[in-house]
């Protein structure tokens, strides 16, 4: 039996007044954080979900998948 992969969603939007991404998720509770790039901001999710799900008295999921939805406002001028 094939095992399911289990995914934990988290959603940044880019804060331009402090120039960072920031992160956060109803998956797992406690998890607030945030970087100059959205490839900082992977690495430290990375590190953190596991330790924050751990503290929490959960576990990773087998197979979990983090799914980081962007969302960043950009302006045009005509």
């Amino acid at each position: 039996m094939a095992q399911t992969k289990q995914h934990i969603t988290v959603t940044a939007f880019w804060d331009a007044e402090a120039s960072v991404w920031v992160a956060e998720s109803a998956d797992v509770p406690g998890l607030i954080t945030e970087a100059a790039t959205l490839e900082a901001l992977s690495t430290k999710l990375e590190a953190m979900i596991p330790e924050l799900l751990e503290a929490n008295g959960s576990s990773l999921p087998l197979n979990a998948q983090i799914h980081l939805e962007a969302q960043r406002e950009l302006h045009l001028v005509a």
